[in-house]
């Protein structure tokens, strides 16, 4: 490796190796742990129960943040996700925790149900397209068509 190479390298790798050291010594933590959505308690679990209005769960846990209906039936869902982030804006999903309050028609808790990360599946995203009638043209192809 050539000196001028290693003389800009130099500081570099010192710097790089200083940047663990300066935040343990400043006590500045390199990641944090954070709650996004609900925050659901054991205490507010516990609350819900079979009989209770639609009314009453919203006052014990806040507006759902999703709601389903099928048939006369509908369900709240609330998600808890616990995460740690990195100071450099990577963030890692550590646990994620769904509730779901299940209502009858007449808008009265019949079940609820606690789902978490390992009840969940990985769902493979498609990205492929689906072909349309004509040509895919972009904007070049389209003025240099014209011109012929």
């Amino acid at each position: 490796m050539p000196s001028a190479t290693r003389r800009r390298l130099l500081p570099l790798l010192a710097a790089l190796a200083l940047v663990p050291a300066l935040a343990a010594c400043s006590g500045v933590a390199l990641t944090q742990k954070r709650t996004e959505g609900y925050v659901l308690k054991p205490d507010m679990l516990a609350q819900i129960r079979p009989g209770q209005s639609q009314d009453l769960v919203t006052i014990v846990l806040g507006s759902p943040q999703t709601t389903n209906s099928f048939g006369n039936e509908t369900a709240f869902y609330y998600v808890q996700t616990k995460k740690n982030s990195t100071a450099f804006g990577m963030d890692f999903i550590e646990d994620r925790t769904v509730l779901v309050v299940y209502f009858d028609k007449n808008k009265k808790v019949v079940d609820k149900a606690v789902y978490s990360a390992k009840d969940g599946k990985v769902v493979a995203i498609e990205s492929r397209k689906t072909p349309s009638f004509g040509e895919d043209k972009n904007f070049i192809d389209t003025i240099l068509s014209s011109l012929k």
